[in-house]
């Protein structure tokens, strides 16, 4: 539909301003291709802030704290769908903010999915990226990680000040989405 109407557009400029060269047909094209760049890009950025409102501006980041609980994989594809990922704390500094937040924003909650996890090959953890993880935050009290090839997925404890603890894929807790500000 958009096309249509955007071709009509085109079709009526043309008429309108006589324009009778392909120079002056591909100018007007490109024209209207870059202000529709523009319109999605604010269309980006409003739908950013919207999260940012809602959720917690940190640094370059949004974090944005999901009440329903889903298990890992659906809520790293709820995150992306949202134009985010799971959140992934990159150093101590990250790790306590996304702590405060979700102290803040769910205080009856005490895990929440991070974005790390070691599914691919057992004890070496990457982010949702595949990247892998230099900073960790594990609970070593309770000995974390613990749970071999069975728990491969890694929620944040407020339970445990902010602690990692590693859980089975499949159990449903709620989650953090982050959102990178450009």
């Amino acid at each position: 539909m958009i096309s249509k109407h955007l071709h009509l557009s085109f079709i009526t400029l043309n008429l309108f301003f006589g324009g009778d060269t392909v120079a002056e047909d591909d100018d007007v094209r490109a024209q209207l291709d870059k202000l529709w760049q523009e319109v999605n890009s604010l269309k980006e950025m409003q739908a950013l802030q919207t999260v940012c409102l809602r959720g917690i501006k940190v640094h370059k980041k949004c974090y944005l704290a999901v009440e329903q609980p889903k298990h890992y994989h659906e809520a790293n594809e709820d995150c992306i769908a949202q134009g985010g990922t799971l959140a992934t704390p990159r150093n101590l500094k990250e790790n306590n903010d996304i702590r405060e937040y979700a102290k803040y924003s769910s205080p009856e909650s005490k895990e929440f999915w991070i974005g790390v996890t070691d599914i691919v090959k057992e004890g070496q953890y990457v982010d949702v990226n595949s990247m892998p993880i230099t900073y960790f935050n594990w609970d070593h009290a309770k000995k974390e990680p613990t749970g071999g090839k069975r728990e491969s997925c890694v929620v944040l404890s407020l339970s445990a000040q902010g602690k990692w603890h590693d859980e089975v894929c499949r159990t449903q807790n709620k989650y953090i989405c982050e959102y990178l500000i450009p």
